[in-house]
């Protein structure tokens, strides 16, 4: 039997800079390893591997992410090409939480805390309302 030494998750992309500059600038300096065709992400414990592929189309990946300012991170994510997809849905722990797709179509769960406010669900979240 042999032991498993490291985990990750692979996400596709088309485009590898522009899903580097894409993670970098929502997430802050995640990129752990960058080339042309394999990049890494650490994004806490985890590890995401991006992996060039010729065919785009939208994916749904599972991935979750939890962020300390969820109205930078939705900020970024629009002003990088990004789409947000659904939300804001609020959790019994007090977070929000937005579905979201990447510059290269994988959709993924981006969620903040919003510490003592109350929060209109339907708008993107303020200074202040949402970490």
């Amino acid at each position: 039997m042999s032991s498993v030494t490291r985990t990750y998750f692979t996400l596709s992309v088309v485009d590898m800079a522009r899903a580097v500059a894409f993670y970098r600038g929502v997430l802050g300096p995640v990129v752990r390893v960058e080339s042309p065709t394999w990049s890494e992400l650490k994004l806490g414990e985890a590890t995401v591997a991006l992996h060039t592929t010729p065919v785009p189309s939208p994916r749904y990946t599972g991935l979750g992410v939890e962020v300390v300012d969820l109205h930078a991170a939705y900020h970024a994510i629009t002003a990088l090409g990004g789409t947000i997809l659904s939300g804001p849905s609020p959790d019994p722990t007090g977070n929000l939480s937005y579905e979201v797709a990447d510059t290269e179509g994988n959709t993924f769960t981006i969620a903040g805390s919003t510490p003592g406010a109350v929060v209109d669900p339907s708008a993107p979240p303020t200074p202040g309302s949402a970490g």
